[in-house]
């Protein structure tokens, strides 16, 4: 093997990193999974996805090395390989909003439109905190909840909301998070309890950007 034939080679491999991640319901695959793992089942619905093309595109990202998985019974359970594939994510995802200038203008117009407020950030959480009555919900779902999440969270699924909204206090400001900058969930679930009479925020990150901050999980 020559020079020229070892770099068109080892680039190539490089390049199957890229593919892999080339294409948005693989990625969104990623950000699910890097809030634990999951069932292809689980997967197919979180990204509305066929369950054969939810398998396909999992057979993609197995290959390059970017997933693994595990039988639970005759279920197929997956996960990220190991903490460098939601790295790479991240620095993706930070290098699309430094760098396409439509990603801020699309996710500004939609959260606009989805709960017409803007979000809190950690600080402000604190010092909201300590100013008055403050309940922190975490609107994944369950299983995404106990794999990790903000230390002082109460769990309270999107899908579940509405059958539990006795459980918070009536006069405490709801501060509602759910995957992270670009999930919905914790948009949906401020409209909805703004609906019900509550005073609710969105916080700007979610879980993993509250973990890589270093603050309390548990």
């Amino acid at each position: 093997m020559d020079g020229r034939q070892f770099k068109d080679e080892v680039f190539g491999h490089f390049a199957r990193m890229g593919a892999a991640f080339g294409h948005a319901k693989r990625v969104e695959i990623v950000d699910v999974l890097a809030q634990g793992e999951r069932n292809v089942e689980s997967l197919a619905e979180q990204i509305s996805a066929s369950v054969a093309n939810t398998s396909r595109h999992l057979q993609i990202l197995s290959a390059a090395g970017l997933v693994s998985r595990r039988v639970e019974g005759t279920a197929r359970v997956y996960r990220l390989a190991d903490p460098g594939v939601e790295t790479a994510y991240r620095t993706l995802v930070a290098l699309a909003e430094s760098r396409i200038a439509e990603v801020a203008a699309l996710t500004e117009a939609f959260f606009a439109d989805a709960d017409g407020t803007s979000p809190i950030g950690f600080e402000e959480l604190d010092a909201l905190s300590r100013s008055g009555d403050v309940v922190l919900v975490d609107v994944r779902p369950a299983n995404e909840f106990s794999s990790g999440h903000v230390d002082g969270a109460l769990n309270i699924p999107l899908a579940e909301l509405a059958n539990r909204l006795s459980e918070l206090p009536d006069d405490a400001t709801v501060v509602a998070y759910c995957r992270g900058p670009y999930c919905v969930m914790a948009s949906t679930a401020v409209t909805r309890l703004r609906e019900a009479g509550y005073e609710a925020l969105r916080l700007e990150g979610g879980y993993p950007q509250w973990r890589d901050a270093g603050r309390p999980t548990r």
